[in-house]
């Protein structure tokens, strides 16, 4: 099992332009620990919703890279997603699930990955071009290279540890995210 926020930290440094949508709760405060950015769109409170807002945006910037980052609970919660990102066929989005078994934010109830629901076939199923699990924080590099340089759409489950970490929150104010981001990206 991985530690999150070292494989979070390993996946972002020397981001460049890299857009980064967070799911809700842990892999919020884990890419807020590895350093705010004002290409960061933190989604408060929209279970289910992050794969839409990365499809969003991977659709309307194809200029930029975008890499979804969320944990198991968002991912199962938002399942015909992956569905819809199979049809569109993004080039530039990948999607990195922390995948702990759990929804961490509700109070470590077992998810249905934990009963072996297996968000990798599942997105083979949906047309990703690169669907993949990983174990080690060896494996970071080839996940960084997949994010940065592959054709899309990738998905990445990654069985990380579900040891409770510090919250690292970054601004809770969405239209503060929005202003930012808009500046980062020159619209």
């Amino acid at each position: 099992m991985i530690d999150r926020r070292e494989f979070v930290r390993a996946l972002l440094v020397d981001r460049g332009g890299l857009i980064v949508v967070t799911g809700l709760g842990s892999s919020t405060y884990d890419v807020a620990a590895a350093g705010d950015h004002p290409l960061n769109v933190y989604q408060w409170g929209g279970m289910g919703g992050t794969l839409m807002v990365g499809l969003g945006l991977a659709l309307a910037r194809p200029d930029h890279r975008v890499v979804v980052i969320t944990g198991d609970g968002d991912a199962l919660m938002g399942i015909g997603s992956l569905a819809t990102i199979g049809v569109k066929q993004p080039q530039n989005l990948a999607v990195v699930v922390l995948d702990n078994g759990h929804y961490g934010e509700t109070g470590m109830q077992a998810s249905h990955t934990h009963a072996g629901i297996d968000l990798v076939a599942i997105a083979t199923a949906c047309r990703f071009r690169d669907a993949i699990e990983v174990d080690t924080l060896a494996a970071a590099r080839p996940v960084r290279d997949l994010i940065h340089k592959s054709q899309g759409p990738v998905l990445v489950k990654a069985l990380v540890k579900r040891d409770p970490l510090p919250r690292v929150l970054p601004t809770r104010d969405g239209h503060e995210i929005r202003v930012r981001f808009k500046a980062a990206l020159g619209a």
